[in-house]
Protein backbone atom coordinates (compact mmCIF):
# COMPACT_ATOMS: atom_id res chain seq x y z
CA UNK A 1 0.00 0.00 0.00
CA UNK A 2 3.04 2.28 0.18
CA UNK A 3 2.58 3.19 -3.48
CA UNK A 4 -0.63 5.06 -2.57
CA UNK A 5 1.42 7.64 -0.68
CA UNK A 6 3.44 8.45 -3.80
CA UNK A 7 0.83 10.76 -5.34
CA UNK A 8 -0.54 8.03 -7.65
CA UNK A 9 -2.69 10.48 -9.65
CA UNK A 10 -2.66 14.14 -10.62
CA UNK A 11 -4.53 16.57 -8.35
CA UNK A 12 -5.94 20.01 -9.09
CA UNK A 13 -7.28 22.89 -7.00
CA UNK A 14 -7.86 26.61 -7.01
CA UNK A 15 -5.84 28.81 -4.70
CA UNK A 16 -8.10 31.55 -3.38
CA UNK A 17 -5.07 32.91 -1.57
CA UNK A 18 -1.57 31.84 -0.62
CA UNK A 19 0.35 33.82 1.98
CA UNK A 20 3.98 32.77 2.40
CA UNK A 21 6.47 34.07 4.97
CA UNK A 22 10.06 33.00 4.35
CA UNK A 23 12.71 33.05 7.07
CA UNK A 24 16.49 33.11 6.57
CA UNK A 25 18.47 30.78 8.84
CA UNK A 26 22.23 30.16 8.98
CA UNK A 27 22.78 27.18 6.67
CA UNK A 28 24.48 25.05 9.34
CA UNK A 29 21.28 24.96 11.38
CA UNK A 30 19.02 23.53 8.66
CA UNK A 31 21.43 20.97 7.26
CA UNK A 32 20.33 18.29 9.72
CA UNK A 33 16.66 18.63 8.72
CA UNK A 34 17.01 17.52 5.11
CA UNK A 35 17.77 14.02 3.76
CA UNK A 36 21.09 13.07 2.19
CA UNK A 37 19.78 13.30 -1.37
CA UNK A 38 19.01 17.03 -1.11
CA UNK A 39 21.09 20.19 -0.87
CA UNK A 40 20.05 23.42 0.77
CA UNK A 41 19.12 26.17 -1.67
CA UNK A 42 21.36 28.96 -0.44
CA UNK A 43 21.72 32.70 -0.79
CA UNK A 44 25.31 33.98 -0.81
CA UNK A 45 26.39 30.52 0.39
CA UNK A 46 25.38 31.59 3.87
CA UNK A 47 21.62 31.58 4.34
CA UNK A 48 19.17 28.71 4.02
CA UNK A 49 15.43 29.29 4.06
CA UNK A 50 12.35 27.87 5.73
CA UNK A 51 8.94 29.08 4.61
CA UNK A 52 5.51 29.01 6.20
CA UNK A 53 2.78 28.78 3.56
CA UNK A 54 -0.85 29.41 4.48
CA UNK A 55 -3.11 28.45 1.59
CA UNK A 56 -6.88 28.61 1.15
CA UNK A 57 -7.73 26.00 -1.48
CA UNK A 58 -11.01 25.43 -3.27
CA UNK A 59 -12.28 22.39 -5.21
CA UNK A 60 -9.29 20.18 -4.35
CA UNK A 61 -9.84 16.95 -6.32
CA UNK A 62 -8.23 14.40 -8.65
CA UNK A 63 -7.43 16.17 -11.92
CA UNK A 64 -10.23 15.91 -14.45
CA UNK A 65 -12.96 15.38 -11.86
CA UNK A 66 -15.80 17.97 -11.83
CA UNK A 67 -15.49 20.85 -9.37
CA UNK A 68 -18.50 19.77 -7.31
CA UNK A 69 -16.57 16.65 -6.29
CA UNK A 70 -13.76 18.77 -4.83
CA UNK A 71 -13.32 19.99 -1.28
CA UNK A 72 -12.25 23.27 0.29
CA UNK A 73 -9.38 23.18 2.78
CA UNK A 74 -7.00 25.52 4.52
CA UNK A 75 -3.44 24.16 4.38
CA UNK A 76 -0.37 25.20 6.36
CA UNK A 77 3.02 23.92 5.31
CA UNK A 78 6.49 24.46 6.77
CA UNK A 79 9.01 23.86 3.99
CA UNK A 80 12.75 24.17 3.42
CA UNK A 81 14.10 25.45 0.11
CA UNK A 82 16.27 22.75 -1.46
CA UNK A 83 17.90 21.51 -4.65
CA UNK A 84 17.97 17.99 -6.07
CA UNK A 85 20.06 16.58 -8.92
CA UNK A 86 17.92 14.04 -10.78
CA UNK A 87 19.09 10.87 -12.53
CA UNK A 88 19.63 12.84 -15.75
CA UNK A 89 21.97 15.26 -14.00
CA UNK A 90 19.53 18.16 -14.03
CA UNK A 91 19.35 20.35 -10.91
CA UNK A 92 15.81 20.99 -9.69
CA UNK A 93 14.83 23.72 -7.24
CA UNK A 94 12.09 22.76 -4.86
CA UNK A 95 10.81 22.29 -1.35
CA UNK A 96 11.17 19.71 1.40
CA UNK A 97 8.18 19.61 3.72
CA UNK A 98 8.85 19.31 7.45
CA UNK A 99 5.35 19.91 8.84
CA UNK A 100 1.82 19.96 7.36
CA UNK A 101 -1.47 21.04 8.89
CA UNK A 102 -5.04 21.48 7.71
CA UNK A 103 -8.34 22.70 9.13
CA UNK A 104 -10.30 19.59 8.07
CA UNK A 105 -10.16 16.01 9.35
CA UNK A 106 -11.13 14.85 5.87
CA UNK A 107 -7.97 16.39 4.42
CA UNK A 108 -5.87 14.84 7.18
CA UNK A 109 -7.35 11.40 6.45
CA UNK A 110 -7.03 11.40 2.66
CA UNK A 111 -3.86 13.48 2.65
CA UNK A 112 -2.13 10.86 4.76
CA UNK A 113 -3.30 8.05 2.47
CA UNK A 114 -2.02 9.65 -0.72
CA UNK A 115 1.00 11.67 0.48
CA UNK A 116 3.95 11.43 2.88
CA UNK A 117 3.23 14.85 4.37
CA UNK A 118 1.85 13.63 7.74
CA UNK A 119 -1.04 16.07 7.98
CA UNK A 120 -2.42 17.05 11.37
CA UNK A 121 -5.71 18.83 11.90
CA UNK A 122 -5.66 22.18 13.67
CA UNK A 123 -7.96 25.16 14.18
CA UNK A 124 -7.73 28.08 11.77
CA UNK A 125 -9.25 31.52 12.19
CA UNK A 126 -9.16 34.13 9.44
CA UNK A 127 -10.25 37.73 9.89
CA UNK A 128 -10.23 40.76 7.62
CA UNK A 129 -10.71 44.26 8.95
CA UNK A 130 -10.20 47.13 6.57
CA UNK A 131 -6.77 46.76 5.04
CA UNK A 132 -5.63 44.22 7.65
CA UNK A 133 -5.82 40.44 7.44
CA UNK A 134 -5.13 38.05 10.32
CA UNK A 135 -4.66 34.28 10.27
CA UNK A 136 -4.21 32.43 13.55
CA UNK A 137 -4.42 29.09 15.30
CA UNK A 138 -4.77 28.44 19.02
CA UNK A 139 -3.84 24.75 18.83
CA UNK A 140 -0.75 25.35 16.70
CA UNK A 141 0.06 28.59 18.51
CA UNK A 142 0.68 30.87 15.57
CA UNK A 143 -0.65 34.13 14.23
CA UNK A 144 0.23 36.46 11.41
CA UNK A 145 -1.17 39.89 10.58
CA UNK A 146 -0.53 41.57 7.23
CA UNK A 147 -1.52 44.92 5.79
CA UNK A 148 -2.72 45.48 2.25
CA UNK A 149 -1.22 48.69 0.94
CA UNK A 150 -0.56 50.25 -2.45
CA UNK A 151 2.49 52.02 -1.08
CA UNK A 152 5.95 50.71 -1.81
CA UNK A 153 6.76 48.05 0.78
CA UNK A 154 10.18 47.82 2.35
CA UNK A 155 11.85 44.47 2.82
CA UNK A 156 11.57 43.13 6.38
CA UNK A 157 14.13 44.53 8.75
CA UNK A 158 17.35 42.44 8.74
CA UNK A 159 16.36 40.59 5.56
CA UNK A 160 19.50 39.30 3.81
CA UNK A 161 18.10 40.26 0.41
CA UNK A 162 19.19 43.54 -1.23
CA UNK A 163 15.85 44.01 -3.02
CA UNK A 164 12.51 42.39 -3.82
CA UNK A 165 13.85 40.98 -7.10
CA UNK A 166 16.36 38.83 -5.20
CA UNK A 167 13.75 38.00 -2.58
CA UNK A 168 11.28 36.75 -5.20
CA UNK A 169 13.58 33.83 -6.04
CA UNK A 170 12.69 32.49 -2.61
CA UNK A 171 8.95 33.00 -2.88
CA UNK A 172 7.30 29.59 -2.63
CA UNK A 173 5.91 27.34 -3.75
CA UNK A 174 8.62 26.28 -6.16
CA UNK A 175 7.93 23.89 -9.06
CA UNK A 176 9.00 20.73 -7.23
CA UNK A 177 8.45 19.06 -3.87
CA UNK A 178 10.66 16.16 -2.77
CA UNK A 179 10.20 13.23 -0.38
CA UNK A 180 12.93 10.71 0.43
CA UNK A 181 12.59 7.05 1.40
CA UNK A 182 15.74 6.34 3.39
CA UNK A 183 15.26 2.54 3.35
CA UNK A 184 14.67 2.26 -0.39
CA UNK A 185 17.04 5.13 -1.25
CA UNK A 186 14.35 6.52 -3.52
CA UNK A 187 13.21 10.07 -4.17
CA UNK A 188 9.60 11.03 -4.86
CA UNK A 189 9.32 14.09 -7.08
CA UNK A 190 6.06 16.04 -7.26
CA UNK A 191 5.82 18.75 -9.90
CA UNK A 192 3.35 21.59 -9.52
CA UNK A 193 1.95 23.53 -12.50
CA UNK A 194 0.55 27.04 -12.22
CA UNK A 195 -0.30 30.06 -14.37
CA UNK A 196 -0.64 33.80 -13.75
CA UNK A 197 1.88 33.43 -10.93
CA UNK A 198 2.80 36.90 -9.72
CA UNK A 199 3.69 36.96 -6.01
CA UNK A 200 2.94 40.36 -4.51
CA UNK A 201 5.05 41.60 -1.58
CA UNK A 202 3.01 42.19 1.58
CA UNK A 203 3.70 44.17 4.72
CA UNK A 204 3.87 41.96 7.81
CA UNK A 205 2.58 43.81 10.86
CA UNK A 206 3.02 41.02 13.41
CA UNK A 207 3.72 37.28 13.51
CA UNK A 208 4.47 34.38 15.85
CA UNK A 209 5.01 30.70 15.01
CA UNK A 210 5.55 28.35 17.94
CA UNK A 211 6.98 25.69 15.62
CA UNK A 212 9.84 27.99 14.63
CA UNK A 213 10.92 28.53 18.23
CA UNK A 214 12.89 25.26 18.21
CA UNK A 215 16.64 25.59 18.61
CA UNK A 216 17.25 24.49 15.04
CA UNK A 217 15.56 27.69 13.84
CA UNK A 218 17.28 30.07 16.22
CA UNK A 219 18.83 33.17 14.65
CA UNK A 220 16.04 33.15 12.06
CA UNK A 221 15.00 36.45 10.49
CA UNK A 222 11.99 37.24 8.35
CA UNK A 223 13.42 37.50 4.83
CA UNK A 224 10.33 38.15 2.72
CA UNK A 225 6.55 37.84 2.60
CA UNK A 226 4.43 37.38 -0.51
CA UNK A 227 0.79 36.72 -1.33
CA UNK A 228 -0.86 35.44 -4.46
CA UNK A 229 -4.61 35.22 -5.07
CA UNK A 230 -7.02 33.56 -7.49
CA UNK A 231 -4.64 31.00 -9.03
CA UNK A 232 -5.49 27.66 -10.72
CA UNK A 233 -2.96 25.02 -9.67
CA UNK A 234 -2.37 21.33 -10.24
CA UNK A 235 0.15 18.69 -9.25
CA UNK A 236 1.37 16.01 -11.63
CA UNK A 237 1.39 12.35 -10.70
CA UNK A 238 4.40 11.59 -8.49
CA UNK A 239 7.63 10.32 -10.08
CA UNK A 240 9.94 7.99 -8.16
CA UNK A 241 13.61 7.52 -8.98
CA UNK A 242 16.49 5.78 -7.24
CA UNK A 243 19.18 7.88 -5.62
CA UNK A 244 22.70 6.45 -5.97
Amino acid sequence: MDYLKNHPFAVEAHFDSSLVLTFAVPKEQLQTLIPECLELDLFEDKFAFVAVAMVQTKHLRPKGFPKFMGNNFFLIGYRIFVRYTNDKGKKLRGLYIIKSETDQKKMEFFGNIFTHYNYKTTDISQQSSGKFKTIKSSLSDFHVKVEATEEEIALPENSPFPDWKAARRFAGPLPFTFTYDDEKKSVLIIEGVRSNWTPKPVKVVDFHFKFLEQNVFQNRVLANAFEITNIPYWWKKGKVEQWK
